[in-house]
């Protein structure tokens, strides 16, 4: 009786944790979004304590400017932060703060290709991804202590189907949903890129660009959190006809950034 009232507040819990994606997929996401951006305001505080901000205000101008054109139309008032860097990344977080290593400058040829990184940083946070991740990791916990109590754990055999669910919950819902994720904002982050009037066909290149970067030093696709580099550009190319018709109608609109590196 006890288990089925576990199971029945489990399906509750579900169907209030249901939501919807941007791109029309369906999610999970249990966390409050006050909650989600309180600790996204903290995290940002901790770096900006923590990293070196950079002090050039070319640079600064630069990625506010794209920054600036791409949230013009989403809700918020957004903070943008360079920090001094060289690794090639940058994030956005719940609470509406975006950062921009100094790396990922250095890297980029023009304002269009780091257009499409921030799209897609902020495509994450429009997309609740650090909730649903947040929502999953909390599920597979659930899961687990269910397990326990239920699959006798005090017996060997109730300790190796613990073991093989948790390489299961890693292998096998965690890091494809991640996978997901990445992919879900490519398509999203194009999309916003367009647009705000940049050039999308740029998204291309950036990432031809970063597989160049990283010199073959990725894992196998099925054991990464990120598509890999051939799958990413090959699903960018897929939505390329719809971001041009975007670009061109913001174009039209007088949406044409014009962002000095």
């Amino acid at each position: 009786m006890k288990i089925q009232f576990i199971f029945i507040l489990l399906l509750v819990n579900f169907l209030v944790a249901c939501a919807t994606t941007p791109t029309g997929r369906s999610q999970l996401a249990f966390m409050p979004d006050d909650k989600m951006d309180a600790m996204g305001l903290q995290a940002f505080d901790n770096l900006k304590k923590e990293k070196a901000i950079s002090q050039n205000n070319r640079e600064t101008q630069f990625v506010q400017c794209i920054a600036d054109a791409i949230t013009q139309n989403i809700e918020g008032d957004w903070e943008i932060v360079v920090f001094e860097d060289e690794t090639l990344n940058a994030f956005a977080l719940p609470g509406e703060k975006i950062g921009v290593h100094t790396g990922m400058i250095d890297l980029v040829d023009n304002q269009d290709q780091l257009a499409s990184v921030i799209g897609h940083e902020v495509a994450h946070v429009l997309s609740k991804h650090g909730n649903e991740r947040m929502s999953q990791k909390m599920g597979v916990q659930m899961g687990m202590s269910l397990i326990t109590a239920v699959a006798a754990p005090q017996t060997a055999m109730g300790q190796t189907a613990i073991s093989l669910l948790g390489v299961g919950a890693e292998y096998g819902v965690i890091m494809p949903f991640s996978r997901l994720h990445e992919s879900e904002a490519d398509i999203l982050g194009l999309e916003l890129m367009a647009k705000a009037g940049f050039n999308p066909r740029e998204s291309v290149t950036l990432w031809q660009k970063m597989a160049q970067a990283s010199q073959g030093a990725n894992p196998a696709e099925f054991l990464s959190t990120h598509p890999s580099h051939d799958t990413r550009i090959e699903d960018l190319q897929a939505q390329m006809p719809k971001a041009l018709k975007l670009q061109q109608q913001a174009n039209a609109a007088g949406r044409n950034p014009r962002c000095m590196k």
